[in-house]
């Protein structure tokens, strides 16, 4: 059995955190297999699990506080080579311009649909690029 992918969630607002796990739940498909969260609060916390490369997809929210998820997008993937596919929630779908500014790899909309939220999500990983390993 292969071990659960891993997804980073962050957002300086546990209840918002809690709301993804939720709605994208342990087994966002059948192919994809089963995934584990690793939650995030602040910056310094998502730095370090992004630069741990442990990371198979990261969850951002796009409100989050002092420093929202789609500016922290566009730094993680303007430097971390080889950065892990991105998905920024955001308030309004008027804001998915910003995403795709962000160079995000999807989008989910709050109030979040859990089929939509974890297609969205399987999806995402099920088109990620594999990790090279080297050994």
């Amino acid at each position: 059995m292969s071990s659960p992918l891993k997804i980073l969630v962050f957002s300086h607002r546990p209840e918002v955190r809690e709301t993804i796990l939720t709605a994208v739940g342990r087994r966002p498909a059948a192919d994809v297999g089963r995934v584990e969260y690793h939650e995030a609060a602040t910056i310094s916390d998502v730095l370090m699990e992004m630069d741990s490369g442990t990371v198979d997809l990261a969850i951002l929210d796009g409100e989050s506080q002092p420093t929202g998820g789609i500016g922290l997008c566009r730094q993680l993937k303007h430097e971390i080579d080889d950065c892990p596919p991105i998905v920024i929630a955001i308030r309004r779908k008027d804001d998915r311009w910003l995403a795709t500014w962000s160079q995000a790899d999807a989008v989910i909309v709050h109030p979040l649909d859990p089929l939509a939220a974890a297609e969205t999500v399987a999806d995402v990983l099920r088109n990620r690029p594999l990790p090279v390993h080297q050994g």
